[in-house]
């Protein structure tokens, strides 16, 4: 079982710069897939980002692709997501989620860490 924790989340201007970070324990091996999702008021939850712990290969939701940036450290078992240039439309509650390189559906979630941007 793999416990996450969301920490990072807050108030910013637009224009401004967060950092997220997720901790990871458990029991996470070197083939697992690491993501970041987020979720606006009355809207679907949606992909934001992933990484693999292995290889540290990424993938963006178009939304965010050169604003957001996410990244590892083995040695913390922690991934960040670094989020720059907000713009109020990325005001959300963000959610870590892990899974296996093997599976396509994430099988542990964070609590969440609310992301608000202001105009």
């Amino acid at each position: 079982q793999v416990q996450l924790v969301e920490s990072g989340g807050g108030l910013v201007q637009a224009g401004g710069s967060l950092r997220l970070s997720c901790a990871a324990s458990g029991r996470t091996t070197s083939n697992y897939v690491m993501g970041w999702f987020r979720q606006a008021p009355g809207k679907e939850r949606e992909f934001v980002a992933r990484i693999t712990w292995s290889t540290g290969s990424t993938y963006y939701a178009g939304s965010v692709e050169g604003r957001f940036t996410i990244s590892r450290d083995n040695a913390k078992n922690t991934v960040y997501l670094q989020m720059n240039s907000l713009k109020p439309e990325d005001t959300a509650v963000y959610y870590c989620a892990g899974r296996t390189i093997w599976v396509t559906d994430y099988d542990a979630w964070g609590q969440g860490t609310q992301v608000t941007v202001s105009s």
